[in-house]
């Protein structure tokens, strides 16, 4: 049994009559009746009594009735799915991200998505510095990452989303936390609270620019987490080099002060060259279309339209 033979069965039990139900499938009525005994041989029933003037169903062809019609609905729901997947209409989009842009960054980029997009599910995993989210898109366990260039996988495409400064970070009693600005070389006797991961670019950034001050930062306290970070920070163990994006946490004990240096890191997508998805292609295009919404606050750098 297959469906050819399920559409032909259906055609006929709904006109009652073989010639017409031919007309309908535009063929001829005697491969049609062929199919239609082949039917009933396959199945080992008789499934329509047949006079001179009409078609009837017997009882075992009113019972495959009600079969076929879910069977062949069944399928047409498939086939209408599959084709809106392959369109990039509906479709899982799973996004890594870091700490900071899953507190401000993925909130927006959900919300054009949801209006833009409505039939595309998003999965976050947040969390991730860019090294993981890099090995993450390389074995396919994200399909899009929010994260801080550079990347040093070649396979990887990018584009920026987002430039911000870094602050510092203050315990609220430090001697600098009433001051609306700091520079480098007044936290040149402090210690720092640093994530110490491997290949954190804002680490880098930071430590590049109290190497610019005239010191090496010395680390008291490492966290992988912002708010176990801010934590060490709110605890008096240390200051902290952070994307202005962390004032957006109000984490209670630790003040925020703007640096006299100009320290910036950059947000960028990133995702696999060679992944031409529909679903990802408009994804990236709607969020290049959007690309002052997800952080107007920054004057983000334009997207740039497409894919390469």
């Amino acid at each position: 049994m297959d469906l050819r033979q399920l559409r032909y069965f259906v055609a006929v039990a709904e006109t009652r009559h073989f010639g017409r139900a031919a007309e309908r499938l535009h063929m001829a009525q005697s491969p049609l009746s062929q199919a239609i005994r082949q039917l009933e041989s396959q199945v080992g029933a008789t499934l329509f009594e047949r006079t001179t003037r009409r078609v009837d169903l017997t009882p075992a062809g009113e019972s495959l009735l009600s079969d076929a019609y879910r069977i062949l609905a069944s399928v047409d729901d498939a086939r209408r799915r599959v084709e809106r997947v392959a369109a990039g209409a509906d479709a899982v989009v799973t996004v890594g991200a870091t700490d900071l842009a899953a507190y401000r960054l993925l909130p927006r980029l959900a919300r054009v998505v949801s209006r833009r997009m409505p039939a595309v599910t998003l999965r976050f995993r947040a969390g991730l510095l860019t090294s993981a989210q890099e090995d993450a898109l390389d074995e396919r366990r994200i399909d899009i990452g929010v994260l801080r260039p550079p990347v040093v996988r070649p396979e990887l495409s990018t584009r920026t989303v987002a430039r911000e400064r870094l602050v510092a970070a203050l315990p609220a009693g430090h001697r600098l936390a009433a001051r609306t600005s700091v520079s480098l070389t007044e936290l040149r006797g402090d210690d720092f609270v640093a994530y110490g991961a491997p290949g954190s670019v804002v680490d880098s950034v930071a430590v590049q620019g109290c190497l610019g001050a005239g010191f090496l930062p010395r680390r008291h306290a490492e966290a992988r987490d912002t708010p176990i970070l801010l934590t060490h920070v709110a605890a008096g163990e240390g200051v902290a080099l952070l994307p202005e994006s962390v004032r957006a946490l109000g984490t209670e004990g630790v003040t925020y002060t703007d640096l006299e240096e100009e320290l910036r890191v950059d947000l960028a997508l990133a995702w696999r060259t060679e992944d031409r998805s529909p679903a990802l292609v408009r994804l990236l295009d709607v969020l290049a279309d959007h690309a002052r919404e997800l952080d107007p606050a920054t004057a983000p750098t334009p997207l740039l339209g497409g894919l390469p």
